[in-house]
């Protein structure tokens, strides 16, 4: 079953979408994060996906307030990720009120820690965020707000974790994050045949309902929504009915 999760990314305090994950191409929402949550919570989400991107690039949580402020609501149940370096990061989270922990350089430089803390807290407090771009025939990884490369490849990494125990996968095609141009569905058959056991979130290009449909019907656990809700492509509800009508004819 296929649930869409509403995003939202934070820089600055603001809520913001990047182009194909550069930082000099952001636009900026006029909503407040918090009220923004609120209208997701009205509209009947489940869950929340935040990002601290100041976090995501230095290393340190620098939108823990809001990010604590949303999940303190108790409407939505809260992933979040953005400057998660180590095991103190996941606890300040958890402390603040997160579901899911979402981890995504230090999943890519350390997976032995990773699957200590995957074992420790359990792999449904733990999401790994192996966000992705296809170069030179591989899927590589970006880090550290995807502005440097790691030597792993997606399908080097990926199956040490489903080892591991871990249990959720969110990838975002970089080249497609922020561009409404299409998700990229061939990269999640791909996850489902490399780490079968998984659910896999789909994240980057989403545009309309008859994307999220196909990613129903590619068997992806989730769809990140963040531009097209943003600027009204579709309703968060329609996202459901869209959803729901293609996991009944899966």
């Amino acid at each position: 079953m296929t649930l869409p999760i509403p995003a939202i990314d934070l820089r600055d305090g603001k809520v913001v979408r990047l182009y194909k994950g550069d930082y000099a191409r952001q636009t900026t929402f006029a909503f407040e994060p918090e009220a923004l949550a609120a209208r997701y919570a009205d509209e009947g989400a489940e869950w929340l996906h935040v990002v601290d991107l100041d976090g995501a690039r230095s290393g340190r949580f620098e939108n823990l307030a809001t990010v604590a402020g949303i999940a303190s609501s108790g409407r939505l149940r809260v992933q979040a990720g953005g400057g998660v370096r180590n095991e103190d990061g996941v606890l300040r989270l958890l402390e603040a009120g997160v579901h899911r922990v979402v981890v995504g350089s230090v999943a890519m430089r350390d997976p032995k820690t990773v699957a200590s803390w995957i074992a420790r807290y359990g792999a449904e407090r733990i999401v790994l965020a192996l966000d992705t771009r296809f170069l030179d025939g591989e899927w590589r990884l970006p880090s550290a707000g995807w502005t440097a490369y790691e030597a792993r490849t997606l399908d080097e990494l990926l199956p040490l974790y489903e080892a591991a125990g871990a249990r959720h996968l969110l990838c975002t095609d970089i080249d497609r994050d922020g561009t409404m141009s299409g998700p990229n569905v061939a990269l999640y058959r791909h996850l489902g045949s490399l780490a079968p056991s998984m659910a896999v979130q789909a994240s980057g290009g989403v545009r309309s309902l008859d994307d999220i449909a196909a990613l129903a019907l590619q068997g992806t656990a989730g769809v990140i929504l963040g531009r097209a809700l943003l600027e009204g492509a579709f309703s968060l509800s329609d996202a459901f009915a869209a959803a729901e009508k293609a996991n009944a004819s899966c």
